[in-house]
């Protein structure tokens, strides 16, 4: 590339030259993305720091926290709370929302953060990241509650994701296709290495969890039987298999070259819908995808389309290269047409 382009430069002149977003916004994605580089630089000293472990308490989905879980989210809280950009926030690690203390000036957005995904693996030196949403505050509404953060993906008027691995990179999206950006650590700042990222509509790359097959419902194991039967099967082709257990890091790739994700709902924790949640990971993660050319469902709906009726709610996700999406989310009607059809008779 031979014009090195700033994200700040980036952001402007997506105000500027295109009007795509308000100046607010801007100033609140800069703010999001210094916080991002405070949290990089914690991860990357690890040891040296003294921020790796647990931190000996559970967050509210009854998961037990990281030191750096912790970090990350005071990090950010305090990064955004003062800038007069937004109303409120909430995190995957805070059992209820954070509104913006009456000291500061209240602005007209909702921050949404999962602020260390992946840590779990964080210890072993795995590539872990920060996935964050942004929500406009309703209109007329005086106060800020849990209500105003129960808005459907297709709300969200901007949302990416920092990964923390060999290099820091940020992948953003307002609506209008998915950018990303490479931290500089000479310069201190984020710099576009590619815009307009798309996602090829075809694969022969999967990652799931591959341990809880015998969980999986019927769908599921349908879909990675004809993958594993390579071009001896249905599919015609050899599949390879990824699965580096943080969210963050599998999207990445698929961002980078393509394939699925999923993570889908199974047998032991029947009334549970999924293990990831809905409006910190699947939504914006969602929307980046499908931005990139992608499709992201639940198995049976169109992510961004689900209405949350909860903070933490949790979802299926299955995502990625739009073509192996839907055949896998034709599966799942397929089989509850069957179901339904059974259960008549």
């Amino acid at each position: 590339m031979n014009k090195r382009i700033s994200l700040t430069r980036y952001l402007v002149e997506k105000q500027r030259i295109d009007g795509h977003i308000p100046s607010q916004l801007r100033l609140l994605l800069e703010v999001v993305a210094r916080a991002c580089k405070q949290i990089s630089h914690s991860v990357n000293k690890g040891a040296l720091g003294g921020v790796l472990g647990s931190a000996g308490s559970e967050n509210v989905q009854g998961e037990v926290q990281k030191k750096l879980d912790i970090i990350a989210n005071e990090v950010l809280i305090e990064a955004n709370e003062w800038g007069g950009h937004l109303a409120g926030m909430a995190s995957e690690e805070m059992d209820a929302i954070y509104v913006v203390p009456n000291r500061y000036p209240r602005g007209e957005y909702l921050l949404l953060f999962d602020p260390l995904d992946g840590s779990s693996n964080i210890d072993v030196n795995v590539s872990v990241g920060t996935i964050f949403s942004v929500l406009r505050m309703p209109e007329d509404d005086r106060g800020v509650d849990e209500g105003d953060f129960l808005q459907p993906g297709n709300r969200q008027v901007a949302a990416g994701y920092c990964i923390f691995g060999p290099q820091t990179t940020l992948v953003l999206t307002v609506g209008d296709g998915v950018a990303m950006f490479t931290l500089d650590r000479e310069q201190g700042s984020f710099m576009l290495i590619q815009d307009d990222v798309r996602i090829p509509a075809d694969t022969q790359e999967f990652a799931i969890n591959m341990s809880n097959m015998r969980h999986w419902d019927a769908p599921v194991k349908r879909y990675i039987d004809e993958c594993l039967q390579g071009k001896d099967g249905p599919r015609g082709k050899d599949f390879n298999m990824r699965w580096i257990a943080s969210m963050v890091a599998d999207v990445h790739r698929i961002m980078t070259r393509g394939g699925i994700f999923m993570y889908p709902w199974d047998k032991r924790e029947p009334n549970k819908p999924g293990k990831l949640r809905l409006m910190y990971e699947a939504n914006p993660m969602g929307w980046l995808i499908e931005q990139a050319g992608g499709a992201a469902t639940n198995g049976r709906e169109r992510i961004l389309d689900v209405q949350p009726t909860q903070l933490h709610e949790r979802v299926s996700v299955i995502l990625g290269s739009k073509n192996e999406v839907e055949r896998v989310t034709a599966y799942h009607l397929e089989h509850a047409a069957r179901t339904a059809e059974t259960s008549k008779t």
